[in-house]
């Protein structure tokens, strides 16, 4: 193993000068200093930052679920680095009142200086989106044009790389679909579960009837295939088991996850209806009602949320069979 490189001093290990060189106010330049420039300028370089660490650990958990059988342990490590992400997403949203100290008269100083650019073009939010698992067609387009559009070549293609690679949505949805226990031995999830509820709506029904509920795909009410959705349903119903308590977990954090984002674009749209009101987004977006827009549409992992429909109360939980639930405890003989 090679020597690693050996710091003396805290600032070099951390490359502070640099780092901390990197605050240029435009309104300086032009001759006319904005104070409140440089408070944004840091704020958005924080939140650029913590992106990239949210980049490294999702591409992180990505990896672990790209193969075919997962080891236990890896759902426990996924858990842990999607906690990490949503525990730095709700520092995020934190973050957002330390903005709002400025006032919109003060964001006036410097605005005009900013020409086209915008948070709208941030590289690393659109390849945290799409790795998580928005899709294209989830986008709103903006003038006709897509939202790679906006941003240099270089990146364009980067963007649109992170399109084609799978999603963590995906990875999910391959690996709860290998679930081996919906039908196990002489239990069938289904048909219990059939038994101990009676059906209320079309989403219900859907449950019970593949065809339904690829009906309700195609008209983009859901998205999990057929089976990832039983394998979602029947580890939030039996939770308890051993064997399915981290890819409870898992599930948990995922919506969790998916409702930090979801938080973190309602905030940011009142801030940013809060500082500019109803003018356009300098990136030549509508601002305010573009991002009002976002906040339901490009949710990933919304299928989950929706469980809680289907869920009933554990004294009305179906009996395991004794060989599923040694299968699915932890067992010494």
């Amino acid at each position: 193993m090679a020597d690693a490189p050996r710091f003396d001093y805290y600032k070099d290990y951390l490359q502070l000068d640099k780092l901390l060189s990197c605050q240029s106010r435009l309104s300086e330049a032009a001759g006319e200093p904005a104070h409140d420039e440089h408070f944004y300028i840091i704020v958005h370089q924080v939140y650029e930052l913590w992106f990239k660490q949210i980049l490294f650990e999702l591409d992180s958990v990505r990896q672990l679920f790209h193969v075919d059988a997962i080891d236990e342990r890896s759902i426990a490590l996924a858990v842990a680095r999607l906690e990490r992400i949503h525990a730095i997403q709700q520092l995020n949203i934190e973050q957002l009142p330390l903005l709002e100290t400025m006032t919109p008269l003060d964001f006036l100083d410097f605005r005009h200086l900013l020409g086209s650019m915008s948070g709208f073009q941030s590289i690393q939010f659109r390849l945290i989106e799409n790795k998580l698992g928005i899709r294209p067609g989830d986008r709103i387009t903006l003038g006709g044009k897509r939202y790679t559009d906006y941003v240099d070549p270089a990146n364009q293609e980067k963007i649109k790389a992170s399109e084609q690679q799978p999603s963590l949505f995906e990875l999910v949805e391959r690996w709860l679909e290998r679930t081996p226990f919906l039908n196990f031995a002489d239990f069938n999830f289904l048909e219990s579960y059939r038994s101990a509820v009676e059906k209320t709506d079309e989403q219900f029904e859907a449950l019970f009837d593949e065809e339904k509920h690829q009906a309700l795909k195609e008209r983009g009410e859901l998205r999990l295939s057929y089976r990832a959705m039983l394998a979602a349903l029947f580890i939030m119903l039996y939770r308890d088991q051993p064997i399915l308590h981290m890819p409870y977990r898992l599930i948990n954090t995922l919506i969790e996850l998916d409702e930090s984002f979801t938080g973190w674009r309602y905030r940011h749209s009142l801030m940013v209806h809060r500082m500019i009101g109803r003018k356009m987004g300098t990136a030549g977006t509508s601002g305010y009602n573009y991002l009002k827009t976002t906040i339901e549409r490009q949710k990933v992992f919304a299928d989950f949320f929706s469980l809680s429909s289907f869920l009933i109360p554990r004294s009305m939980l179906p009996k395991l069979p004794t060989k599923v639930e040694r299968n699915l405890g932890f067992y010494f003989s």
